[in-house]
């Protein structure tokens, strides 16, 4: 199940950590199965709008650890910290790590319970989940799979396309920019999902990940995604309108990116139906 973002579009809010959590472990298993014969995607028409990271740099993107492995912890935290994990005190929701002495606990996107990691010196000598309630440890694992958190790459490589991109799009950086000088130091900013073309070279959507899977609409999917496409279209033109108005003036200037860098106009929905099998 892939579900959308569960903000408005050009919002100044992030989309909900469980749901980006979820929406990363989904495609980065898409990635990996190739063709997807067998396999029923369920998702919606504002789902299926949205231009998503690109197969290949999901692919590159994972981390893995065994039991009886060696790990450099230092390497891990960095991985962690650039794709969208958070460090807290104790870890209780998708996305969060902690590290004390020769334990560290995470919890990975789409799973059901958080991972423990006993550690002696850059060793690792057991994998066990546990309750994040009780903090009580239960289970053995063989080995751990990591994939990003978040849709947007906070790595070096990422500051770098999103601060060029900026610049080309709305032109030198001459005012006080919370969200271009956060990013500019490494930092993650609410709301800076919403510039995901920036920070990568590519984006693509849901039927490329499923390029030869039959598509099944429900018969309100067309209004669905006519209304949605409508509400893209009026928030962009409200935050538009407001760069060149006084309402700019009360805030932070919000500069949003043109909808097609983000989404799908009706036409190349259309498009990507007419070269697959639709019942």
């Amino acid at each position: 199940s892939l579900p959308a973002w569960d903000c408005l579009p050009y919002d100044r809010v992030s989309p909900n950590a469980e749901i980006v959590s979820r929406r990363m472990q989904v495609l980065c298993a898409l990635g990996q199965v190739g063709d997807f014969r067998g396999g029923i995607l369920l998702t919606t028409a504002q789902a299926a709008l949205q231009r998503l990271p690109a197969r290949a740099d999901l692919a590159a993107a994972g981390f893995h650890i065994e039991r009886g492995g060696s790990l450099d912890l230092g390497a891990l935290t960095a991985y962690l910290a650039r794709n969208g994990y958070t460090r807290a005190g104790t870890v209780m929701e998708h996305g969060e790590y902690a590290v004390r002495g020769g334990l560290l606990d995470l919890f990975p996107p789409g799973a059901d319970a958080p991972a423990r990691l006993d550690l002696f010196g850059d060793q690792v000598e057991r994998i066990r989940r546990f309750d994040p309630l009780n903090q009580r440890s239960f289970g053995e694992e063989a080995a751990l799979d990591l994939v990003p958190v978040s849709e947007v790459p906070l790595d070096e490589a990422g500051i770098a396309r999103f601060r060029a991109g900026y610049r080309q799009a709305f032109g030198a950086v001459i005012d006080q920019d919370p969200l271009y000088q956060a990013i500019s130091e490494g930092r993650r900013h609410i709301g800076m999902e919403h510039w995901l073309p920036l920070f990568r070279e590519s984006l693509e959507t849901i039927f490329d990940y499923v390029p030869k899977a039959q598509v099944t609409l429900d018969y309100l999917s067309e209004q669905a995604r006519d209304a949605h496409v409508a509400t893209i279209v009026d928030h962009y033109a409200a935050r538009t309108s407001a760069l060149t108005s006084k309402l700019a003036e009360a805030g932070t200037p919000y500069k949003p990116l043109p909808p097609d860098r983000l989404y799908l106009n009706v036409s190349e929905w259309d498009a990507a139906l007419a070269v697959r099998a639709v019942a």
